[in-house]
């Protein structure tokens, strides 16, 4: 059986790291990897979750099981940061899942387990996931066009226009902010015009909202979110505490289910927890029990919201930075996209060609599709950046 294992293709992100790791070069800029670092390339514990475990270490009496769908307390204290007042709680139904991808993950199971025929829509481009995912689950699968190449903005109108095609009972996997890999996101306006949208066709969005707190602050990266939750009448949220909380490593997210009516959220519950126990069984709890405490906990939330802001702050004016750097060495504002975009990510127009030879002749690793972290950066590598991009006539 083991030798007769299909091979499968290498990820790209992590032979971009190895690749990195091993270049000799002292001067070398790492902008592929996808996780958030502070200026000096380090992936930080918060001060909230430190002092979370160190009270966790000292309270906590067992390591038994909490629950199917984890611990409520925690499912609670997540459907509040999404979506506060805006539906009725009476219809929301929460179950912990490992990590954002795992709430995915669980998202698709579901719409597989309720309609083996719906398909799953996706943004073009997306986070790779996504389409694996969906890909490995055998369930159908279509994209939507997103990202305008040229104007490296949301290509709105062929967005709306591909999601008339949708049936009813399909899943619409949107990004809730901070879209990974581009950094352009929707307007207020443009929110409005998909929910009226998908009211239209029937179909159900399901948000991956990973970067919540990263783009223009907590609530109002979760403006489309809570908008979709008032409007529609069935949704799916997958929600990541891996960013915001930057407790990569604890595998800490959760899937919200908000059913038609508060009559039919216990079956919801039900089938996500039978769910969970067919794929993991019960969910990891240290991060969720963290994240719970700092977010119940009024100093500990005040502490986390500061710090969280420091982030948020810090990569808007890298973007800042980096587009002033650019208008200066080009002579114009072609790049000034990368200060209207949010989160950590942006595309920045390459070819496949030009980011060869940035890594080659520059030490600057990116992934192929020319999409930067711009939390690989600090005040001192922008500049550097900027000159490169030019180099290569980007």
């Amino acid at each position: 059986m083991l030798t007769d294992l299909t091979p499968q293709p290498p990820d790209k992100i992590l032979r971009l790291m190895e690749m990195f790791r091993d270049d000799p070069r002292t001067d070398k800029i790492d902008l592929g990897v996808g996780v958030y670092r502070n200026s000096e390339g380090v992936t930080p514990v918060m001060r909230a979750v430190k002092s979370a475990e160190r009270r966790l270490v000292e309270t906590q009496e067992t390591k038994a099981y909490t629950s199917l769908s984890g611990d409520p307390a925690f499912c609670r204290a997540m459907r509040d940061l999404l979506l506060k007042e805006s539906v009725d709680l009476d219809r929301v139904a929460v179950a912990a899942a490992p990590g954002g991808t795992g709430a995915i993950r669980q998202g698709i199971e579901l719409m597989r387990y309720a309609d083996r025929a719906a398909t799953a829509w996706v943004s073009s481009p997306t986070w790779p996931n996504h389409l694996t995912i969906a890909k490995y689950l055998g369930v159908p699968m279509r994209e939507y066009r997103y990202f305008d190449n040229a104007t490296r903005d949301v290509d709105f109108a062929g967005m709306i226009e591909d999601l008339k095609g949708a049936r009813s009972g399909d899943l619409v996997l949107l990004h809730g902010c901070c879209h990974n890999p581009t950094g352009a996101n929707m307007t207020a306006d443009q929110w409005e015009a998909v929910a009226e949208a998908l009211a239209g066709t029937g179909a159900i969005p399901f948000i991956d909202i990973a970067y919540q707190g990263f783009g223009d602050g907590l609530d109002e990266d979760a403006f489309g979110t809570r908008l979709l939750a008032s409007r529609m009448p069935e949704m799916l949220i997958a929600a990541s505490c891996s960013k915001n909380f930057g407790v990569y490593r604890e595998r800490t997210g959760a899937l919200v289910a908000i059913a038609p009516d508060a009559g039919s959220k216990p079956l919801v519950q039900s089938t996500l927890a039978y769910l969970n126990r067919q794929n993991f069984s019960f969910p990891p709890d240290h991060g969720a029990r963290i994240v719970q405490m700092i977010l119940d906990d009024p100093d500990l939330r005040a502490d986390w919201q500061a710090e969280l802001e420091d982030v948020r702050g810090g990569m808007l004016g890298l973007r800042e930075q980096l587009a002033s750097e650019l208008r200066m060495r080009s002579n114009s504002e072609r790049f000034d996209f990368i200060a209207r975009h949010r989160g950590m990510f942006s595309r920045i127009g390459a070819t496949p060609e030009q980011v060869l030879e940035l890594r080659e002749r520059h030490g600057i690793y990116m992934v192929g599709d020319s999409r930067i972290n711009v939390a690989g950066l600090n005040s001192d590598t922008v500049p550097v950046l900027a000159q490169a991009i030019i180099d290569v006539g980007i």
